[in-house]
């Protein structure tokens, strides 16, 4: 018999009956909004499992670990942003709209980590676990995947290998740059988004 091996940031049991779902939801949402509140480090899973109406058994039934339920939390920021960006490349038709294309996923990104500081302190969770960053870093070669295999018919031919690569490294550092961004002074931050703009828009010009 194959013995399985299970990762510590992989959650014990899949949701197969709706109230198992319902159950993850209430984990996921109540640490979500403590991670809010408090910051990931001083969210713990017993008061997880208190706040989220059950037992602390119940919280370790689905989840090994504070890791597994922020491996599950980051899965389903990046199905949203999988979704937002099939949207936006949806408005793709021309050589000019891949850098307004850009532009858009730019401000998006930067509004939804802004808006919400429980998403600020999830995305340094994952810089600083090195299980949830090889996820954050595997989630950024789908989604420059995803853009590059859109646009691919409107780059310059010949240079399909090189343009994938520079994609890959714009969509890796569009989350330091925002973690920049939010940690500087309003001006300085709106500065530093625009030098990056600028970053982006000279790096597609090169192949469109």
């Amino acid at each position: 018999m194959v013995e399985v091996r299970r990762t510590a940031t992989e959650p014990r049991r899949k949701p197969k009956q709706e109230r198992s779902r319902e159950r993850i939801d209430a984990i996921l949402s109540t640490t979500m909004r403590l991670i809010g509140e408090k910051g990931i480090d001083a969210v713990t899973m017993k008061e997880v499992g208190a706040l989220a109406g059950g037992p602390i058994a119940t919280v370790y039934h689905y989840f090994p670990n504070k890791s597994a339920i922020l491996a599950m939390l980051y899965e389903r920021f990046s199905e949203v942003s999988r979704a937002r960006l099939t949207d936006i490349l949806a408005d793709v038709r021309k050589a000019k709209d891949v850098i307004a294309a850009a532009d858009r996923l730019l401000d998006d990104y930067l509004g939804r980590v802004a808006g919400d500081p429980a998403i600020q302190d999830l995305q340094n969770a994952i810089q600083a676990d090195k299980a949830l960053k090889n996820l954050d870093i595997a989630e950024t070669r789908h989604q420059a995947k995803m853009f590059c295999d859109h646009v691919t018919a409107l780059i310059e031919p010949g240079k399909h290998e090189q343009f994938e690569r520079m994609v890959l490294l714009i969509f890796q550092l569009a989350g330091g740059v925002v973690r920049l961004a939010l940690a500087q002074g309003e001006a300085e931050s709106r500065q530093t988004v625009e030098d990056y703009r600028s970053i982006i828009h000279t790096q597609l010009r090169l192949f469109l």
